[in-house]
């Protein structure tokens, strides 16, 4: 998926979150202790601002030097205030290629690092604030692009398992070496760029290709229930699990980033 892709993900979510009704605010996220939408559009809002001070470092700019940010207001007056921060971070995507070199959280990146996971961490946010906002009594939450997502599973893979877990807790516990996990998307039609990883893990990390294999367990579903499980946002039971089903609940155990 191309940074063009990501950023229309990213345009599009964040125009869910800051579309949603004020009188929703106060409502609990099922899935996250002790936040409500309220914290969720802040927060993601503080992202935003973080993300585009990070751009406007240019290459070789290092991330504690962002200084410090706008913020976002508490109370109703958090949407239209987070709506700027979506709209700012948009504008700066644009002033950059995404080649440009960039720094980033782990690392020298570049500008289309950066489009690609904001348009993860908004997405991921947008459904905790629907799921809020569901559990209320309002509407289910809306679906997330089929090729988001699965870009989704894939950025969690190949980066916050394979490359940020290590960064932040060294090796990965022993009782993982030599397992292996299959991940498949179900979703009809697949995503053009695919939708299915084998985790192989090792004494040295875990390996991830994006390939068809038999593993000591699978996890099976579409692929935004994929996503939203690998995050744990949804319990494990939402996927079908065949082979060892408590690998796959030691492997969601240890995916915290």
């Amino acid at each position: 998926m191309d940074a063009t892709r990501h950023l229309e993900i990213l345009r599009a979510e964040g125009d869910r979150l800051a579309s949603l009704p004020a009188d929703a605010l106060g409502a609990a996220v099922p899935t996250i202790e002790d936040w409500t939408v309220e914290r969720v559009v802040r927060h993601v809002g503080k992202v935003h601002q973080w993300v585009t001070g990070a751009l406007r470092l240019g290459p070789g700019g290092n991330m504690a030097s962002i200084g410090e940010l706008t913020g976002i207001p508490k109370g109703p007056d958090c949407l239209p205030a987070y709506r700027e921060s979506l709209d700012g971070l948009l504008d700066e995507f644009d002033r950059h290629d995404p080649a440009d070199p960039a720094p980033s959280f782990a690392g020298p990146a570049d500008v289309a690092w950066w489009a690609r996971r904001q348009a993860h961490e908004v997405a991921v946010h947008r459904v905790d604030a629907d799921d809020a906002v569901h559990a209320a009594g309002g509407p289910a939450p809306g679906a997330i692009a089929a090729d988001g997502a699965a870009d989704g599973v894939d950025e969690w893979a190949r980066f916050f398992l394979a490359t940020r877990w290590a960064q932040r807790f060294g090796p990965l516990p022993e009782d993982l070496a030599g397992r292996t996990v299959h991940i498949h998307g179900t979703d009809d039609p697949g995503p053009t760029d695919g939708a299915e990883w084998l985790l192989t893990f090792g004494d040295s990390g875990v390996e991830v290709a994006g390939t068809h294999a038999k593993g000591d367990v699978a996890l099976r579903g579409p692929s935004q229930d994929l996503l939203l499980t690998l995050w744990r946002r949804r319990p494990l039971a939402t996927l079908d699990v065949i082979g060892d089903a408590d690998l796959a609940a030691r492997l969601l155990d240890v995916a915290r980033f």
